[in-house]
């Protein structure tokens, strides 16, 4: 069955793994039933390399932001400079940003750049995509804090955490993750949110979904984790397609 409405709410094509045939993926892209992706940034330098893709792309939107682990060369002014990019009208949200305790980068600091761009994504009432990795207690204590309009991309909690998310009217996105084995807080958070609170994304080119994991993902893959969670829900595939792409659209502000 060809399926329509996919809609990824989170990719990095800017990605070396998509240097050798990224244009050539991209204009076939729709074909596959792809309706819309956000590329999300890591630095200034992807968030322009964003901005060039949503011009080229009628289906692709640009977040702008600072992850966790791109923080060294960050100049002192990036605040400006993010707020001079979401000037652009294919710029839909801040991000990614937030916290990740796996890797050793000083926790101080970290917070400190979240805290700023939770501030931002408030003052320009933008959208903010969170990246939270082994962090939920700081990334939710500040989340809380400030109440943003808030995407926790990639969500790894619980279904008690997924609860107070949603409860602050927090978005959440699921992708690949789902299919894996030994995800079973993805699972049961897939089939308890309320269906209006999930978005679906690939991260790509990061955490293919099963059968491709370990391999480079892209948009077209989603369509594993819908299947995966259309099961578990008891909905069909493209239902779950069609809530998502339009629960996307309205956190993203996307007409």
């Amino acid at each position: 069955m060809n399926y329509r409405n996919i809609f990824d709410a989170h990719a990095h094509y800017d990605d070396k793994w998509f240097d050798d045939d990224r244009f050539e993926l991209l204009d076939s892209i729709k074909s596959k039933g792809v309706c819309g992706i956000v590329n999300n940034s890591v630095d200034l330098k992807t968030a322009e390399k964003s901005i060039e893709y949503a011009e080229k792309y009628d289906f692709m939107y640009a977040a702008v932001g600072f992850h966790p682990e791109n923080l060294d060369d960050m100049p002192t002014d990036y605040l400006d400079r993010l707020t001079e990019l979401t000037k652009h009208e294919k710029v839909v949200a801040i991000g990614e940003t937030g916290l990740d305790y796996h890797w050793d980068i000083p926790k101080d600091r970290q917070k400190r750049v979240f805290e700023e761009q939770i501030k931002l994504s408030l003052d320009l009432k933008m959208p903010l995509v969170v990246h939270d990795r082994e962090a939920h207690g700081d990334t939710f204590d500040l989340l809380r804090k400030y109440r943003p309009n808030v995407l926790v991309h990639c969500f790894s909690g619980s279904v008690e955490l997924m609860r107070e998310a949603v409860k602050l009217g927090m978005y959440i996105s699921l992708g690949g993750v789902v299919t894996f084995k030994n995800a079973r807080h993805s699972v049961e958070v897939a089939s308890e949110i309320p269906i209006d609170r999930l978005l679906l994304e690939t991260d790509a080119p990061y955490m293919a979904p099963v059968p491709f994991r370990g391999k480079r993902c892209d948009s077209s893959m989603i369509l594993y984790a819908a299947e995966k969670i259309a099961a578990v829900r008891n909905m069909g595939v493209q239902e779950v397609l069609d809530i998502t792409s339009e629960n996307a659209k309205r956190f993203y502000n996307i007409k």
